[in-house]
């Protein structure tokens, strides 16, 4: 695997902490109070921490699709337990309609974890090449060598001579590549050989439990904040509730158990990295929050722009057939200038106060009179041989 990891991986990162390390060197120059600033401790923590920061910042667009894609997850959560309550059983019919659902919400699988594949190979390669500074012993992958190899043998990008600049660089008088279990023999890499030491054990603990400490507790509120925001749901879940409480107190705490296993460098390296994810998280989840209150916003506009006006009841048109002469009609033909035949199934609108007389052939509502073909209403027959009551009275004056 080396040919790929070599190329790919290592060389890259360690070209990167050398680059940030021969600015921080050159600018150190200027300073006085700054001796020897190849190998000074301060110079290389620097270039350490940029080295994360630069790592971060290009990784910084698949973290935030990380989130996304797990915050995606979360919303199709409920609508993914739908779909296997229906077609429990019927697999293929619930794999077609997932793949609909995923489809329908932009939702790719593959592309969501693949932010993850990206993240895990280069945190251990900026491990793995931390390690190689000091190859003695056989953790972390070391090599077994001799603090004389040690000191003679390039890390990657770094020759001989930069090795051995960042063993004898201290940090508050601790050795980068120093652990608090290391082996004492193996001190011997961070002095030139047949010198006396300039540190004792206890310098590596003075300056490394502060940073284990530091890197745990960043850790737990790391985690904290990623699980509020997690759905009731996904948290009900007890597989989930398991990892949570791993990753609320069996991580931070398995960072103080194995701290006194890492070199100095690595956990300068944890407690950068920690720090960046806490602002990380803090900025992204603001932006998403941001995105959703505008997105509802938006669905609240459109909502009440369908909405009826305030005051104004919503009319349905109807077309009209007719009203009695000398009313006003209105119906959507005569409105349009065209015919104004109806269909017998549609209601008439007549002005308020008129009553609606029905059309020749038609029969009469209730109360109405019927109409002749005219248009005139029929008057009931006088009485043949009749008269009116006025006439009869002027004949018996008479």
């Amino acid at each position: 695997m080396s040919f790929i990891t070599d190329p790919l991986v290592y060389y890259p990162i360690s070209g990167i902490l050398w680059f940030w390390h021969k600015i921080f060197a050159f600018l150190g120059g200027f300073l006085p109070w700054v001796d020897s600033p190849d190998s000074s401790g301060a110079i290389w923590a620097l270039s350490v921490i940029f080295l994360v920061v630069t790592l971060r910042i290009l990784l910084f667009w698949p973290a935030a699709k990380q989130i996304r894609f797990s915050r995606k997850m979360q919303e199709m959560q409920p609508r993914m337990k739908e779909l296997q309550k229906r077609y429990k059983n019927d697999r293929e019919k619930l794999a077609t309609e997932t793949r609909k659902l995923q489809k329908s919400e932009g939702f790719n699988p593959v592309l969501g974890c693949l932010p993850m594949f990206i993240q895990i190979p280069v945190f251990l390669g900026l491990f793995h090449v931390l390690r190689s500074f000091n190859r003695m012993g056989n953790n972390f992958g070391a090599l077994g060598m001799t603090a004389e190899e040690t000191r003679n043998t390039g890390n990657y990008v770094f020759n001989a001579d930069e090795v051995q600049s960042f063993l004898d660089a201290r940090l508050f008088g601790a050795p980068l590549s120093s652990f608090i279990s290391q082996p004492i023999d193996q001190f011997q890499a961070f002095v030139d050989p047949g010198a006396a030491l300039d540190f004792e054990r206890w310098n590596i603990i003075l300056v490394a439990i502060p940073l284990m400490i530091v890197s745990a507790v960043t850790t737990h509120l790391n985690a904290r904040i990623s699980l509020s925001r997690q759905s009731p749901e996904a948290a009900a879940n007890p597989q989930a509730k398991i990892m949570n409480q791993l990753m609320l107190w069996a991580f931070p705490i398995g960072i103080l158990v194995t701290g006194a296993f890492w070199p100095m460098a690595i956990l300068v390296y944890m407690v950068t990295n920690n720090l960046w994810t806490l602002g990380q998280q803090y900025y992204l989840f603001e932006k998403m929050a941001k995105e959703d209150d505008v997105a509802a916003l938006k669905r609240r506009e459109e909502q009440k722009s369908l909405a009826p006006k305030v005051g104004v009841k919503p009319v349905k048109p109807k077309k009209v057939r007719g009203v009695a002469t000398g009313t006003a009609v209105a119906s959507e033909d005569s409105v349009a200038g065209g015919p104004s035949d109806l269909d017998d199934d549609d209601e008439a609108v007549v002005a308020p106060g008129v009553v609606p007389t029905p059309s020749p052939g038609s029969a009469p509502r209730p109360g109405q009179r019927p109409q002749q073909p005219g248009g005139q209403r029929t008057r009931p027959a006088q009485k043949s041989g009749g008269g009116s009551s006025k006439s009869k009275k002027k004949k018996r004056k008479r």
